[in-house]
């Protein structure tokens, strides 16, 4: 499933190509996501221009003047960008046709992404209001490299600004994502800390992939209590967090099974996988199984 790092990635793929273009048509092949893809998309959006992209946890929002379009990768989904006239194959369900010659195509296997279409204050959502503090602050974001975004795509628009995290905000307050918000979240939680810091109430991000490699850097075991991590674990642990997807970020994300950036390369962060999916292969870690 992609993750926090994925879905950046993919903002930074697709944005360049969106931002400050017209929407010239909709298609909507097959309505019938994990909600239905509202049958008057096409009305609502042809003709207007795409004035900003960000993502909120792993919702990319792409902004108009009179509402916002929510998307949602899923299990399985991508988003890619194509030339007008590309064929669609199986399992593309949705494209965004712009005035520029090219489209982006939602391809979606398992059918469990979104597309949905919001007016108004986009943080009241009800996939959005209830979700924990963003892990990384847009200063600690890689920016893109120079004359591309994210993954080699070419940025033509040079007015383009990097894409950025939109709407940190939680119960309406901003709040930080720090040792002190960490350790007060965590003081009525019994639950494993693998499974807290999974709870994108809590924290948004924080997959199974990179909860078990940031707990490892922190040398916390997951099945620890969440209210018996002390002040100083959750100060090492709030740090390998913000380490472990910044570099996956840089690496593209971890592309497993289905996720594929928007210009159909894969990701390489899960060739730096300390844990994950590493059972009974020689610790990177410790000097001894390095011999």
């Amino acid at each position: 499933m992609p993750e926090l790092p994925e879905v950046e990635t993919t903002l930074r793929g697709i944005a360049p190509h969106l931002q400050g273009e017209v929407v010239s048509d909709i298609i909507i092949r097959n309505a019938s996501l994990r909600w239905p893809i509202p049958k008057d998309l096409s009305k609502l959006l042809r003709g207007h221009t795409v004035r900003s992209l960000h993502r909120r946890a792993k919702y990319i929002l792409v902004a108009f003047d009179h509402g916002t379009l929510i998307l949602h990768l899923g299990m399985s989904g991508s988003l890619r960008i194509l030339p007008h006239g590309t064929p669609p194959e199986k399992h593309d369900h949705f494209d965004l046709v712009l005035g520029n010659s090219e489209l982006m195509r939602l391809r979606d296997p398992r059918r469990f992404g979104a597309v949905l279409w919001h007016e108004g204050d986009v943080a009241e959502h009800a996939l959005l209001s209830h979700l924990g503090p963003e892990p990384l602050t847009p200063d600690l974001l890689l920016p893109p490299r120079r004359g591309k975004v994210g993954m080699g795509v070419e940025s033509r628009n040079t007015n383009v600004s990097t894409p950025s995290l939109a709407l940190p905000l939680h119960g309406g307050v901003d709040v930080v994502f720090d040792t002190n918000y960490l350790y007060q979240a965590l003081r009525k939680r019994s639950a494993p800390i693998k499974l807290a810091i999974m709870d994108s109430q809590l924290v948004v991000g924080v997959g199974n992939i990179y909860a078990n490699e940031a707990l490892f850097r922190a040398g916390i075991k997951p099945q620890l209590a969440a209210n018996k991590v002390s002040r100083a674990r959750c100060e090492r642990l709030v740090q390998t967090i913000k380490e472990v997807l910044r570099e996956a970020i840089e690496q593209g994300g971890s592309s497993l099974r289905d996720f594929i950036h928007s210009d159909g390369s894969s990701g390489y962060f899960q060739q730096h996988y300390f844990v994950y999916g590493r059972k009974d292969e020689a610790c990177k870690h410790c000097p001894q199984c390095q011999k």
